[in-house]
């Protein structure tokens, strides 16, 4: 090959080197800030502005909120008796009378709920007990493989619902009376999440199998009942994140009067006592921020106050001693030169 012929081949190599765009080589206009003291100042004050009358909001909504905590699960068990040798026993009563006396007047809708301590609902094998699709279709009845050890009894029949979480269904319950002996009624419809009554557990779905096995957790489920109506059932299969939770039990439609005294009678059944759990009924009204809680509000204050008074600090601090923008007199290798 003469050399004519190889430099022609070598001008036809494609070169790798990328062609020249403003993209490749990184200079697209962008926004780059500067933050001089006075754009930090004013960051800091805008935040303080915004955070502090929000934090304020939400404090004064928390103490808004009317609320009736009344843990019973001691006052329920005789104290000369063992407490999980009571629970378990089938023959004992477990009716327990409790009152207390409304603080303030509690505007409804006013919401029932009850609380449960040093429960893990967010333990590995207990969240995945269970079955979605068993949920929601009737075809997949005999989906159970994952709800050991509450899938199958007998003659490896199925469970429905099955599962561990299913199985431990809170049981206890609450009548609410007046001091004239008047009935408070608890609705107890449309407690559960719309998305749960609709997608999740299914309309044609019936419970068959739930609790006549071997081992006996909580409460039980009318068979005549699809799961799509059992909103208790939903609330409680709506795994709680951390061991202290609440969960929904009803909502009271009527006001409640201040210094009105109110009798709650209990059927203490379900067995916290084996875990060394707690047990409070809980009645409280709502705001546009919830229930009753400060942490927020003060969470807003903390930050729009922390931003106030760093405010405070630059502001002074670029007032009597300020320092030239850019000056390289305070870079490393100015103030502290290398000697030859």
């Amino acid at each position: 090959m003469s050399s004519d012929e190889g430099s022609s081949i070598s001008s036809k190599k494609v070169s790798r080197k990328p062609r020249y765009s403003r993209f490749t080589q990184q200079e697209l206009p962008a926004c780059k800030p500067i933050l001089t003291p006075a754009l930090v100042i004013g960051i800091l004050i805008c935040l303080a502005i915004i955070f502090i009358p929000i934090g304020l909001l939400a404090l004064s909504a928390s103490e808004n909120v009317v609320e009736v905590v009344d843990r019973y699960d001691d006052a329920c068990v005789p104290s000369t008796t063992p407490k999980v040798g009571f629970i378990r026993d089938p023959a004992t009563n477990k009716t327990c009378i409790r009152s207390f006396t409304v603080p303030k007047k509690m505007r409804s809708p006013i919401y029932v709920y009850y609380q449960l301590d040093n429960f893990y609902q967010n333990h590995r094998r207990y969240v995945k007990s269970r079955s979605d699709r068993q949920l929601w279709s009737p075809k997949a009845e005999t989906s159970t493989k994952i709800c050991e050890p509450e899938g199958q009894i007998g003659d490896n029949k199925p469970i429905v619902p099955c599962g561990l979480i299913a199985w431990s269904l809170f049981n206890d319950t609450y009548t609410l009376t007046k001091n004239d002996a008047a009935a408070i009624q608890i609705n107890k419809k449309d407690i559960a999440w719309r998305s749960d009554r609709t997608h999740k557990f299914g309309d044609n779905v019936y419970p068959k199998n739930f609790q006549s096995g071997p081992l006996i957790g909580g409460g039980k489920l009318d068979e005549s009942i699809p799961l799509s109506q059992q909103e208790d059932l939903m609330v409680w299969m709506r795994t709680a994140a951390l061991p202290s939770f609440r969960k929904i039990y009803g909502r009271i439609e009527t006001d409640l009067e201040a210094n009105e005294k109110i009798t709650v009678t209990i059927q203490n059944n379900y067995n916290t006592y084996s875990f060394n759990g707690k047990k409070k009924l809980v009645i409280s009204t709502a705001t546009w921020i919830g229930g009753k809680n400060d942490f927020i509000g003060r969470m807003y204050m903390a930050v729009g106050g922390t931003s106030l008074v760093l405010a405070l600090v630059f502001s002074l601090l670029y007032v009597f001693k300020p320092r030239p923008l850019g000056d390289p007199s305070y870079l490393s290798w100015n103030k502290n030169p290398i000697l030859d």
